[in-house]
């Protein structure tokens, strides 16, 4: 439940501080009082929608913050938690949980979240398992064949519910069969051409043969062939230089004298020296065995070798032009046998599929038919405790019908849902989308949501003027209702009738002043005296009335002796 909501320049109030609380919560006062700014803001905390007309002449910005006493594990606090917010913990498995809303002038806007900024969205996620507020648009919105066909599957319950989870499944995965089955016959002709394109690239390549590595490679072989005699007269030059055959001196022999010369001495600083000679020696030596080698490779090649690797280069090129690199044709060979496959099993798939969706057809029309059951049992039950609840709230002659018939199918069933009301014994029932007037509509919604709340319950109500259209002894009776909604839910309403206010057990007054300039609003929790001279004023438009304040006193007591 919310235990404390505060405004601050929203609307016409400039600070207010609403202590609700548990029970019935009554929220009164004059015309432009800004009554309809608790609920604004209440929405606003709600993530709804932020309008920045919504901010009070002259101001910055509004605030709009809420506690909110929430389980202390589940989904409300694991949800805060993902949103890096924190519940601050009360015990006995409760939490208090902070939220605030800031709107500019300019329409931007922030929320807080368990003490951590948040977007709007994780309000509004969090609306989902906090509150139901019902104003006069939730009336027209309960017109609707979805409003009314979601209204019987909140009031059936698990069974509706795992009835609808089965449907949904089948009937998804129909869906996903129908789009496969599509794709394959309207593309069929796009994928054999695809399979026959692929066919031969695979073909063109596995004829290549290329390997990884092999362009670059060859790069460098064709390189040195095309330089070949330049090669060859380099390492020449250099292997007579350090290791000939010829008389004239070379690098091996020379440093074969210097290390002889110096082993004939005994100073340990030139046998090191000596010892560094033998290991050039070794080096040059191999130096040596590496050009000869080098130099052989060079004579076993030739012109028709570069010839060859030129040959290879240029189908390496091809591949690489059709393919964007070596590497990426490599990798279609790898990839593409699969992609192959799948193609050229299309007319198997077909064949499976189309048997498994003539399963599947199946599966949804029993799915259908035990969801429609289970809407048909329920609605029955409905239709009889909301036709009673109505004659509670001053309708005695109306009674209501839920009526499940069959239409088109789609992912909430194959049912259509009709809340249907007839106003009097002998009077045809028609759609309230049609046949009700305002009040009756309001009478029909909080009938609704009282039969509902047995076993759907919510944690908190909000009406903002459920009592439009009706007076006297419907009036009474539909604050009877919110009475008893109260006892197992919160419920906020704000009314402008007496008759409803006397059933709250915490009555705000939202009450204006003029100090010539700026127009500000406060809300007073009223007890005593206080509450009976507003009730008076809701009666009569006067406080002082004698008679209004004895009509204001027989309808409290009609709450104590509810």
């Amino acid at each position: 439940m919310i235990e404390e909501m505060r405004l601050r320049d929203l609307g016409v109030i400039h600070e207010a501080a609403l202590p609700i609380g548990p029970g019935f919560t009554a929220i009164t006062g004059e015309t432009g009082a800004g009554k309809t700014m608790v609920v604004t803001g209440l929405g606003l905390l709600l993530g709804a929608r932020a309008d920045s007309g919504a901010v009070r002449a002259g101001a910055e910005q509004a605030v709009v913050a809420g506690v909110w006493i929430v389980p202390e594990t589940g989904a409300v606090a694991d949800r805060v938690a993902d949103a890096g917010g924190e519940v601050e913990p009360l015990g006995n498995g409760t939490a208090e949980l902070y939220v605030s809303r800031t709107l500019t002038a300019e329409g931007r806007s922030r929320a807080s979240v368990g003490g951590r900024a948040a977007p709007a969205g994780v309000l509004a996620d969090l609306a989902d398992d906090l509150v139901v507020v019902h104003g006069q648009s939730d009336q027209l919105r309960l017109r609707s064949a979805a409003a009314q066909r979601d209204a019987l599957d909140r009031f059936g319950g698990t069974a509706i519910g795992e009835a609808l989870a089965d449907y949904r499944i089948v009937h998804d995965r129909l869906l996903t069969i129908d789009a496969e089955l599509d794709e394959l016959v309207t593309r069929r002709d796009e994928r054999t051409a695809e399979a026959d394109r692929l066919r031969a690239e695979i073909s063109e390549i596995e004829q290549v043969d290329p390997q990884p590595g092999e362009d670059t490679e060859l790069q460098a072989r064709a390189e040195r062939l095309s330089n070949i005699e330049d090669l060859r007269f380099a390492a020449v030059t250099a292997h007579e230089a350090i290791s000939s055959d010829a008389d004239a001196p070379d690098v091996t022999l020379l440093l074969g004298e210097a290390r002889r010369a110096l082993e004939r001495t005994t100073d340990p600083d030139l046998s090191d020296l000596s010892a560094q000679l033998a290991d050039v020696g070794y080096r040059v030596a191999d130096i040596a065995a590496g050009l000869s080698a080098y130099l052989a490779d060079l004579d076993e090649s030739g012109p028709h070798e570069l010839a060859t690797v030129e040959e290879r280069r240029a189908l390496l090129a091809g591949l690489a032009r059709a393919h964007g690199s070596v590497d990426d044709a490599l990798e279609l060979l790898a990839t593409g046998s699969a992609r192959l496959m799948e193609l050229d099993d299309d007319s198997d798939r077909i064949d499976r599929l189309t048997a498994e969706r003539e399963d599947t057809a199946r599966a949804v029309v029993d799915a259908a038919a035990t969801l429609t059951a289970a809407r048909t049992e329920a609605a029955t039950r409905l239709s009889a405790a909301v036709t009673e609840e109505l004659h509670a709230l001053a309708m005695p002659d109306a009674s209501l019908v839920v009526e499940v018939t069959p239409g088109t199918a789609s992912t909430h069933g194959h049912d259509d849902v009709a809340i249907l009301l007839a106003p009097h014994p002998g009077a045809s029932a028609r759609s309230v989308s049609r046949g009700a007037s305002g009040g009756e509509l309001s009478r029909v919604m909080l009938a609704i949501e009282v039969v509902i709340s047995a076993t759907d319950p919510v944690p908190t109500f909000v009406f903002d003027e459920v009592d439009a259209g009706i007076g006297g002894a419907a009036a009474i009776e539909v604050g009877r209702r919110l009475a008893r909604l109260a006892e197992t839910s919160q419920v906020i309403a704000v009314t402008h009738l007496a008759q409803v206010a006397a059933f709250a057990n915490n009555h705000l007054s939202v009450v204006k002043s003029n100090d010539g300039s700026v127009t500000a609003s406060s809300v007073r929790r009223l007890d005593g005296g206080e509450r009976e001279s507003e009730m008076a004023r809701l009666l009569s438009g006067l406080t002082d009335s004698d008679a209004a304040l004895t009509h204001a006193r027989e309808l409290l007591a009609l709450r104590a002796g509810a």
